[in-house]
Formats: C-alpha cells, sequence, structure tokens
C-alpha cells in the first residue's frame, strides 16, 4: 500500500513539474543540441556546457523580444506555437511512458498519450501567449 502510495505521489509531482516546466521546452531542446554539437566538436565537458546554457539563455531571451515585439498577431501566435510544440512531444512521452508501463494496450496508450500532448502542449501555448498578452479574457473589451 504505501509504495503504491509513493508512486502515485511520485507522479502528481512529475506531472506538475512537467506542467510548471513545459514553457521552457523548446530552450532546453536548443541547449541540449548546442551542447551535443559542442562536445562532439571537442569543446569537452565545461565548454559543452556553458555552450548549452549560452544557446537556451539566448533562444529563450530572443523568443521573449520577437513574441514582445512582433507587430503580427498571427507571427506572436505563430512563434508561441513553436516554443509550445516540444512542450507537447514531451506530454507524448511522459503519458504514453505512464500508460506503457500500467500495461495498456497499444492503440489506448497511443489514444491517451496524443491527449496528453494535446493538454500539455495547448496548456504550454496559453502560458506563454498570457504571458504576452495574445489572448483575451471574456471581460476585456476588444481591441480598437
Amino acid at each position: 500500500m504505501l509504495p503504491t502510495l509513493f508512486g502515485l505521489l511520485g507522479l502528481g509531482l512529475v506531472c506538475r513539474w512537467l506542467f510548471n516546466l513545459a514553457v521552457y521546452a523548446f530552450p532546453v531542446f536548443i541547449a541540449v543540441t548546442a551542447g551535443h554539437i559542442a562536445l562532439d566538436r571537442g569543446a569537452g565537458p565545461l565548454g559543452a556546457g556553458a555552450c548549452a546554457v549560452l544557446g537556451g539563455a539566448i533562444i529563450w531571451r530572443l523568443g521573449q523580444t520577437a513574441i514582445a515585439t512582433l507587430r503580427s498577431r498571427l507571427l506572436r501566435v505563430s512563434l508561441a506555437m513553436l516554443y509550445a510544440l516540444p512542450a507537447g512531444l514531451a506530454g507524448f512521452h511522459m503519458v504514453k511512458g505512464v500508460f506503457a508501463l500500467g500495461g495498456s494496450s497499444e492503440i489506448w496508450t497511443a489514444i491517451l498519450a496524443s491527449a496528453g500532448a494535446l493538454v500539455i502542449g495547448g496548456t504550454a501555448w496559453v502560458r506563454i501567449a498570457s504571458r504576452h498578452r495574445l489572448l483575451r479574457l471574456p471581460h476585456e473589451p476588444a481591441p480598437r
């Protein structure tokens, strides 16, 4: 009984962390890729780590600046979707892994993982879009 409770508690914490950190999936993806490329090119572990941190920070800052300064609403929404896409992919694989461990059939695992990708990716997009006021709340007046 106690291991099951700890397992559910751990799963709940992982899901909460995934929701909170989903906004940062794209910069982390870029950072890991930059670190791997730097390590492959012979930069060493410290140089690869520095390259990864710098690459992720640059991509995060460029995205924030672009979303805040672009005038076209369509471009801003598209950029927010680009940043939320890796979060959906991470959500798909997290939910798929959880249900595969439970022994669910392959079709149900795929269906539920797709739903998880939509929920987590959508949540990340809404968080990015609401931070830059791309979404209008129902009680707010329409822009003139």
